[in-house]
């Protein structure tokens, strides 16, 4: 089967669900809301230029899962996904999602967004599987930190290339779908790329390459 790999945020969905559930905890008071908003945007703005310091960035965001039950978390998630995700559904994205299930591709979704955040909205997109940062667990409670390599920048080739050697798929005929420049790295190992709704350097890129440039929000 061929991969169709696909990145989450902001190419999949129109907004980024790393910070949305952010602002999500704060218009819910489960964090305090000014100290926790300040942080959440000034780490998003690293993102979006490419200075982002993932552990920093991790050690930030997960805290709040460590500080509340498995029950609580899903509750809250269940009412994340109504509020704040399928807004951002995407219908040009989901007929994209078809055209390789049609061709009998596997879809792979791989973000750098935590598998708390992002498991449930793959499972509602349909995909076949899900690479993303792991926060690690001691028994049925999240510790706050991040077990193994954060699946961002390099990260998602080196979490990407263990799973091609434990799955046996390969990246021949590969297409791999991103909005970011910070994913200029595995662009580069498919056969395929494309830039999808871009950053402004992933669009140069992306023109200076004569890759293709797709508008899912049109």
């Amino acid at each position: 089967m061929r991969l169709a790999i696909f990145d989450l945020d902001n190419t999949l969905l129109n907004g980024d669900s790393d910070h949305a559930w952010g602002e999500f905890l704060c218009r819910r008071s489960i964090v305090d809301e000014a100290e926790y908003r300040a942080a959440n945007d000034h780490f998003f703005r690293q993102y979006q230029s490419g200075a982002l310091d993932i552990h920093e960035f991790l050690n930030f965001a997960l805290r709040p899962l460590a500080n509340h039950a498995p029950e609580q978390l899903q509750a809250w998630h269940n009412a994340f996904m109504e509020e704040c995700i399928e807004p951002m559904m995407l219908p040009a994205a989901h007929a994209l999602l078809e055209q390789h299930r049609q061709a009998g591709d596997y879809l792979l979704i791989i973000t750098a967004t935590n598998s708390f955040v992002t498991a449930p909205i793959a499972k509602r997109l349909g995909v076949d599987g899900l690479l993303a940062t792991e926060p690690e667990r001691l028994g049925d409670r999240f510790t706050g930190r991040v077990a193994g390599t954060p699946c961002f920048q390099g990260g998602k080739v080196e979490r990407l290339s263990r799973w091609l050697e434990e799955t046996g798929h390969s990246l021949k005929e590969s297409s791999f779908y991103s909005d970011s420049h910070n994913d200029l790295p595995l662009l580069e190992q498919v056969d395929f790329p494309y830039a999808v709704n871009p950053d402004d350097k992933l669009r140069q890129i992306a023109v200076e390459r004569d890759w293709p440039i797709l508008d899912l929000r049109g």
